[in-house]
């Protein structure tokens, strides 16, 4: 008897299931940097909710009317998310004798100054003895001397305004602090207390408000409350990568079944 020829279909079948196979390893690379790529935007998308419920809380906290700085006792409670630009109030007096200036660089002030400067950090010793340093403002670099500006130093019983501020982040490129050297470029409230002498203080700040100084120096209230939400951005360049991942993905496999 004589054999029939196999069908067309049947060799065609057997010819393609090797180009497949060839396939599969690329596809299972595809397939799991796809996955990476969709969970790295569905991660800017929570970090996108997370960053825009800050932003409304901040906003919320800044023009809420100022209430009593937290007390010696909650200080270790204090923190990021729940204190952050709470605007809160304290009295006590100051200690100009162990003032810090901070490196600062301002953008633009009320009085018209700006550009490199300092922050003017000042010890403020409250009636129960405990301290809380206060960013009283900023100055230009040519009246960093607390003798440029004597009038600004008051004495006795003051009232201070302003806003929680935790201890500030270093960037890659701000110079490390000095305290030997009395150079600051981070505020760092337990580090600058640590270098004074100070016992009881607190772990955080408070930026002053804009209530004028006599002399019109330290300028306050120049806190800056914004924060950088480039989220939305980020979560569609990573979707946006994985439909380009997935569409030359499917060129490929088409010019290789078109060959």
């Amino acid at each position: 008897m004589t054999p029939s020829p196999a069908s067309p279909v049947a060799g065609a079948s057997r010819q393609s299931r090797p180009a497949w196979r060839k396939l599969l390893p690329a596809a299972l690379v595809v397939l799991a940097v796809f996955g990476v790529l969709v969970g790295l935007g569905t991660w800017q998308m929570q970090r996108l909710a997370w960053k825009e419920d800050l932003i409304a809380k901040v906003q919320a906290r800044v023009h809420e009317p100022a209430q009593p700085v937290p007390v010696e006792a909650e200080w270790p409670q204090v923190g990021y998310e729940q204190d952050e630009y709470r605007h809160v109030t304290a009295q006590g007096r100051f200690r100009h004798d162990l003032e810090v200036q901070v490196y600062a660089l301002v953008d633009s002030a009320p009085d018209g100054s700006g550009g490199p400067g300092y922050w003017v950090v000042t010890p403020l010793v409250m009636a129960d003895g405990s301290t809380i340093l206060v960013n009283r403002g900023f100055v230009p670099l040519d009246r960093r001397a607390p003798s440029s500006r004597a009038e600004g130093q008051v004495d006795g019983l003051v009232t201070v305004t302003g806003l929680l501020r935790m201890p500030e982040d270093a960037g890659p490129f701000t110079p490390g602090n000095d305290p030997a050297k009395d150079s600051w470029f981070v505020r760092d409230p337990l580090a600058i207390a640590g270098a004074k002498g100070l016992l009881r203080t607190a772990p955080f700040l408070i930026d002053a408000d804009a209530a004028p100084n006599p002399g019109g120096l330290p300028v306050g209230g120049l806190t800056r409350v914004n924060f950088s939400n480039r989220h939305l951005e980020y979560a569609l360049t990573w979707y946006g990568l994985a439909a380009t991942l997935l569409a030359v993905f499917a060129a490929f496999v088409w010019s290789r079944r078109r060959r």
